[in-house]
């Protein structure tokens, strides 16, 4: 293995060390924020919790999926296109689920709604290849 090689694994080592805190921490804050609604929270606004509460368990799955990449990529050194794009297919979708649509514009809905096509159409590409390239 080269100096550069060594480097890379050391770094996403590190990147997945970090990752793991970032997990655990933010499975806590779930947690807590989870707790302190339910027992706060008055009659009626119990939507807006859950948007919170949806966005929460979005940003944890986010953080695994790119957990995920690390992992794969120390394991095989090459990086899955794949998961990438399923990751930011799931990190759009958690921008329009906590989107507050009084507060955007259309052009952010258009950009979001581009963005949900362009991956889309890439992952169906990926997706028909890597299926290609397996039979």
């Amino acid at each position: 293995m080269h100096a550069i090689e060594h480097i890379e694994v050391l770094v996403s080592k590190v990147l997945s060390i970090f990752m793991v805190v970032v997990i655990l921490v933010a499975i806590a804050d779930l947690a807590i924020f989870i707790i302190k609604e339910v027992f706060t929270t008055p009659y009626g606004s119990i939507n807006t919790t859950l948007f919170k509460v949806f966005g929460l368990f979005l940003n944890i799955l986010i953080a695994l999926e790119i957990l995920e990449n690390i992992t794969a990529y120390l394991k095989r050194h090459v990086f899955q296109v794949e998961l990438v794009i399923v990751t930011s297919l799931i990190a759009v979708a958690r921008k329009i689920i906590i989107l507050d649509l009084e507060k955007v514009k259309g052009i952010d809905i258009i950009g979001l709604g581009v963005a949900i096509l362009a991956l889309s159409i890439s992952y169906l590409i990926i997706r028909f290849s890597n299926s290609n390239n397996r039979h």
